[in-house]
């Protein structure tokens, strides 16, 4: 694995860390392409049961490396911004079909593409210091990275269009006000607090969070009878669950249930 992103694991818990501090992680195509097999692979690895996404240095992500970009475009080796189809589309689908929780620790500055990956984690914890910012337009350029699906979901189409259009930065203040993220922390708890939600999560009833997320996904872009339907679909399948069968006698027995995620 490339040193541009580290991984660690640990009870239940991938920790992926974006690692070019030189040059706030921006996102290099080697990064890229390192992030996107990287998030598959902790999808599918079964011992992990919660994922949390984090920056080293001083930002959590400015986007698109453009230094390396104005080469490519100079260089016209690449259709232009081929990297949409080739990169942020499959890193902001794995993290969206993600069927455990993944938490954002957003320890500085998440800007263009490095927001789109927070907005598409399920939890964001932000420091402080902490800022987003859409930066597409100060550089002629459209929203990627899911953005234009997961901003207008989790703000509403208003504040996401001054968003996107104004290309202004917000404070960590401002998002938690929005609700664009769960919560604000001093600099230094970032990371461990993200962690710990991370770890209780682990410990929860992963299948049902993966239930859970799929048909929160399935009804944003469904009709009333088809979402029932896929509830009444998940309901049954979790039913069956050893996990649901274990909490049910656990709740009878005024005990703390223990969940395997199946």
């Amino acid at each position: 694995m490339s040193d541009v992103l580290l991984i660690d694991r640990r009870d239940g818990v991938a920790t992926l860390t974006l690692n070019r501090p030189e040059s706030m992680n921006s996102l290099s195509v080697e990064l890229k392409e390192t992030l996107r097999d990287a998030l598959r692979d902790v999808s599918n690895d079964p011992v992990v049961r919660a994922v949390v996404l984090a920056g080293n240095g001083r930002g959590f992500c400015v986007g698109q490396d453009l230094r390396e970009h104005a080469a490519q475009l100079e260089s016209g080796d690449a259709p232009p911004l081929s990297t949409v189809t080739e990169h942020y589309n499959p890193i902001a689908q794995t993290l969206a079909d993600m069927p455990k929780p993944v938490v954002a620790a957003v320890n500085g500055m998440a800007a263009g593409a490095g927001a789109g990956l927070t907005f598409a984690c399920d939890f964001r914890i932000a420091a402080k210091t902490a800022g987003f910012l859409l930066a597409f337009a100060n550089v002629a350029l459209s929203l990627d990275s899911g953005v234009s699906w997961t901003l207008p979901r989790l703000v509403g189409s208003a504040r996401a269009t001054a968003l996107a259009l104004l290309a202004e930065p917000i404070t960590a203040e401002a998002a938690l006000d929005m609700g664009l993220v769960n919560a604000v922390v001093e600099p230094d708890r970032v990371l461990p607090a993200a962690q710990e939600l991370a770890a209780r999560l682990a410990a929860g009833p992963t299948a049902a969070y993966a239930a859970i997320k799929q048909s929160l996904a399935f009804a944003a872009t469904s009709d009333l009878q088809s979402a029932l339907a896929m509830e009444g679909e998940l309901q049954a399948r979790m039913g069956a669950t050893q996990d649901h069968r274990n909490s049910v006698a656990a709740f009878v027995a005024k005990q703390k249930p223990t969940f395997v995620g199946h």
